[in-house]
C-alpha cells in the first residue's frame, strides 16, 4: 500500500524533522524496509520519523542508525547546518584533468548563482532563502574539491596517477 507523501517537492534543505523524514521515505523500499534494516517494529518507526508526532522520538542509537542506512545528503545538511558546519564524505575522485575540468564548471555554476544574487548583496537585505540556497552552493563546490583532493591523495598512496 502506498502511503501520501506529507512533504511533497522538499526544497534544498530541511529542518532535521522533515529531513529524518525525507530519509525514511527516501531509503530503498521506503520507511518499511528501513524498519526492516534496523532490527525494529515499522509501526514504531513510523511514528517517530512522522513529521507531526511530538511524543515519540528516536533514540540517539536509532538516530545513528538512520544516519549510517540512509546515508541521506538532506538529513547530513539538516544535522550539520545548526552548529555551522558542512559534512564531507571522503568518496574520491580520480585527480584527472577532466574531474578538475568539472570543478571549474561547478565553481563557474556556482559563480555565476552568486553573481545573479547581486540585489541582495547591493541592498544588504538577505531573504532567508537567498542565503539556504548560497549555503547549499557552497557546501556542493566544498564537496567537489575535497572529492578531488581525496582523490589526488588515493592515487598517490596507490601509486597510480590519473
Amino acid at each position: 500500500m502506498s502511503r501520501t507523501d506529507l512533504l511533497p517537492d522538499a526544497g534544498p534543505v530541511l529542518s532535521l524533522r522533515h529531513a529524518l523524514y525525507r530519509a525514511g521515505r527516501d531509503y530503498r523500499g521506503g520507511i518499511t524496509a528501513l524498519a526492516f534494516d534496523m532490527v525494529m517494529d515499522n509501526d514504531s518507526l513510523q511514528k517517530k520519523l512522522k513529521l507531526d508526532e511530538e511524543r515519540r522520538w528516536l533514540t540517539p542509537d536509532e538516530l545513528e542508525e538512520v544516519i549510517r542506512l540512509t546515508a541521506s545528503p538532506l538529513l547530513l545538511d539538516a544535522l550539520m547546518r545548526p552548529a555551522g558546519v558542512v559534512w564531507y564524505k571522503p568518496v574520491p575522485v580520480p585527480a584527472t584533468s577532466e574531474a578538475l575540468k568539472a570543478v571549474g564548471n561547478v565553481l563557474g555554476e556556482t559563480a555565476e548563482f552568486v553573481s545573479s544574487m547581486h540585489e541582495a548583496a547591493r541592498d544588504n537585505v538577505w531573504e532567508l532563502h537567498e542565503v539556504l540556497a548560497l549555503e547549499k552552493h557552497g557546501a556542493d563546490v566544498i564537496r567537489e574539491i575535497l572529492g578531488i583532493m581525496a582523490g589526488a591523495r588515493q592515487a598517490m598512496e596507490d601509486r597510480k596517477d590519473g
